[in-house]
């Protein structure tokens, strides 16, 4: 098996452990991750000195010689299946997919294949060059199951370095189509004493909450104030429907991105999204503010009305800025020309 060795030499006023040392002074084209690095530490493919090193605790000094061995990229335990992919850009580094509803992003104990990275591996084949020194598609978000749209995914270390650093400073764009039951209106009187839900210029809702697991449901997300992961989520409406309104698209912007957030900051402001079944996306509407055919076509939605629609970010290799944009899928596009009569 081939194998790099990566030299350097430990700078001023170094941290007192090994591993955060090689942190800070791993030369940024390397994409080591702290997790990959304490990894290599382990498995002995650190070098201090001409010394093997595999406590990453142990104290190093200014001037140290530092060589860290990478073996070629291993192979997965995932298969590859052949499986279509909607390719919406793809370079040597990374690749944007729009994601259908119904696929799994990452294989689980009760999706084992038939997912997305299945696919990616299929799709990708060699030129996979290995992300943690495996051959395998970085994944640095997820949508869920039921939620179609876009995603990018990184085919090398580095690029799964860069992309997973701007999503987590939250600077990559992502936007979302929705449709909600009733609509959100900062002149609605309810909705002033939602706590964490406010309102800003242009009509906009902005929802502000902590969120972590529910405490009794395990598949679910709970809202709270003190605890859990701090999220936010700005909605604007786009279209109303029905007479009074009743339903509305709208899009949802992600500054923090949690499991479920949109959905559950939308069922917490009293808006679930049509056809979620988690949190509560199954409502009686007033029988006659839609035509008979919109109320049947809300009741028979079989997902939650939600695709990732835009999707921005700069290329973690070039810097280049990249935005991308996915129509609604042809189930959302037809509740929409239902509810529009």
């Amino acid at each position: 098996m081939s194998s790099r060795t990566i030299g350097f030499e430990i700078a001023a006023d170094p941290p007192p452990r090994l591993d955060k040392a090689l942190a800070r002074d791993v030369p940024v084209a390397a994409a080591l991750s702290r997790t990959r690095l304490a990894r290599l530490i382990a498995a002995g493919a650190v070098q201090v000195d001409g010394v093997p090193e595999t406590d990453a605790k142990a104290r190093v000094a200014e001037g140290a010689q530092v060589e860290i061995v990478l073996e070629a990229a291993e192979e997965s335990h995932i298969g590859p299946e052949a499986i279509a992919l909607d390719v919406v850009y793809e370079d040597a580094e990374l690749i944007v997919v729009n994601k259908p509803a119904g696929m799994v992003v990452h294989p689980a104990p009760g999706t084992p294949s038939g997912t997305l990275v299945n696919a990616l591996l299929h799709h990708c084949g060699d030129d996979l060059s290995g992300v943690g020194g495996v051959k395998r598609p970085g994944i640095v978000h997820r949508i869920d199951k039921e939620t179609s749209g876009l995603l990018v995914v990184a085919k090398t270390d580095a690029a799964h370095h860069g992309l997973a650093a701007q999503f987590e400073a939250h600077s990559a764009e992502r936007l979302y189509q929705a449709i909600c039951y009733s609509v959100p209106e900062a002149s609605d009187p309810r909705l002033r004493g939602v706590k964490g839900v406010s309102f800003e210029p242009g009509n906009i809702m902005k929802i502000t909450t902590q969120l972590a697991r529910h405490r009794t449901d395990r598949q679910k997300q709970a809202v709270l104030f003190q605890g859990g992961r701090h999220a936010v989520t700005r909605v604007r409406v786009e279209e109303r429907f029905g007479t009074p309104p009743v339903a509305a698209l709208v899009s949802c912007w992600l500054e923090t991105g949690r499991t479920h957030q949109i959905r559950v900051h939308m069922a917490h402001a009293g808006h679930g999204l049509i056809g979620d079944p988690t949190y509560g996306g199954k409502r009686k509407l007033a029988v006659k503010a839609l035509p008979e055919a919109a109320l049947e076509a809300v009741r028979a939605f079989p997902r939650q009305a939600l695709h990732a629609a835009v999707l921005g970010f700069d290329h973690p290799v070039t810097g280049a800025a990249l935005r991308f944009e996915a129509k609604l899928p042809e189930d959302m596009e037809a509740l929409l020309a239902a509810l529009r009569g």
